[in-house]
């Protein structure tokens, strides 16, 4: 595996993102994670992926059509959003001191756009050439059935293009497959609040980089 760029390496703020397949929880423990830090004291910035920018847009659009993009397009929007997002929010936030959580980065596109077909290790080059790698990525892993079953029950949505069973095994596959330095993996099918005390005594650790 290619070192990334350190030169993109933040010397003041913090990165933190959480990924796996849809229907972990993602949301709920980035917020819950924010809110934590929040009330020690830290200056948080929460955000997502894709955003609501004119690339993520027309992501969250192409979510809901029956014909899917090409593989290649939806990474192309994917780069895109994300190249807004680090320039725009991401980066200057780091800039400034802040610990930044992000529900999805470039590692999702790696296991999404990985599982249609792309390489996921270029996919992470590409990214890595502009977007900072972050200091901790929080992988929630469940098993695809369970994870479709609490976006059609407890959520009570209707699956997207990007939730069917044999797309879902295929990302977990990818996600499982990645063996990176700041990528930690936690059950999803632990209690909320168990999860959310896993995920602080893994961020913990990190905060006396945090304005250094």
């Amino acid at each position: 595996m290619a070192d990334p760029d350190h030169s993109l390496h933040h010397p003041r703020g913090l990165l933190i993102v959480v990924e796996g397949i849809d229907g972990t929880g993602k949301s709920t423990l980035a917020k819950g994670l924010a809110q934590a830090l929040e009330a020690m004291g830290w200056d948080v910035v929460l955000t997502f992926e894709p955003t609501f920018g004119p690339y993520g847009k027309r992501l969250r659009e192409s979510f809901k059509e029956e014909r899917r993009l090409s593989p290649e397009e939806e990474l192309r929007l994917f780069t895109q959003d994300r190249m807004d997002h680090v320039k725009k929010l991401i980066a200057p936030s780091l800039a400034q001191g802040k610990i930044v959580i992000s529900d999805r980065y470039y590692i999702s596109t790696m296991a999404y756009q990985g599982a249609r077909g792309l390489d996921p290790e270029k996919i992470r080059e590409e990214n890595e050439s502009f977007a900072p790698p972050p200091d901790l990525a929080i992988l929630l892993c469940l098993e695809p059935e369970e994870a479709l079953q609490r976006i059609t029950q407890k959520r009570g949505d209707v699956p997207n293009s990007f939730e069917t069973l044999e797309y879902l095994e295929r990302v977990k596959g990818v996600f499982d497959s990645l063996d990176l330095p700041f990528l930690k993996r936690l059950d999803a099918s632990s209690p909320k609040d168990v999860l959310l005390s896993q995920a602080l005594d893994l961020v913990t650790p990190l905060l006396e980089r945090v304005g250094t």
